[in-house]
């Protein structure tokens, strides 16, 4: 990592370096990171993965209540944010032209796309919370540096 992280990320981050290691399965290390994001950071209501299979996102381990299962490319924030390949960081969701509201508690969501060693989409990290404007560029730097580990660790064919 280039950045210094602030908190809460500068211990979270080596957490969940610790957690993956040695780790390959997809599965559980998306189910694990997603328990402990839930756990570390506050004022959230879900936190998740999408998984791209055959051009549509698709529900993945997550933390939270029931969510949306398919999800298409260039739809709502986790198909917008896949469809740029960039993290989007949306303050109130409401305002948001496509998003689709999966858990109406949520206002604020930030999205982080996940990439294969090859550069091809995997999927993305979905964080929501009911606070508007939850997320600080502190939270985009550290679940960008979170999504990172968890590229380099999972085995993307599932």
């Amino acid at each position: 990592m280039s950045a210094v992280l602030e908190a809460p990320y500068d211990t979270l981050v080596p957490r969940l370096a610790a957690l993956l290691e040695g780790e390959r399965d997809t599965i559980a290390d998306l189910s694990n990171a997603s328990a402990l994001l839930m756990d570390a950071l506050e004022g959230l209501n879900w936190v998740g993965f999408y998984l791209l299979r055959e051009g549509v996102l698709v529900l993945g381990p997550f933390q939270g209540k029931p969510a949306c299962i398919r999800i298409p490319l260039g739809r709502g924030v986790c198909g917008t944010a896949a469809e740029r390949g960039e993290t989007i960081v949306v303050p109130d969701v409401h305002r948001f032209p496509t998003h689709i509201a999966c858990d109406g508690a949520s206002r604020s969501e930030i999205v982080v796309p996940l990439h294969r060693p090859d550069g091809s989409l995997a999927g993305v990290l979905d964080v929501d919370s009911p606070r508007l404007g939850r997320f600080s560029p502190a939270d985009r730097a550290g679940l960008e540096a979170c999504a990172r580990l968890i590229e380099a660790a999972c085995d993307w064919r599932v």
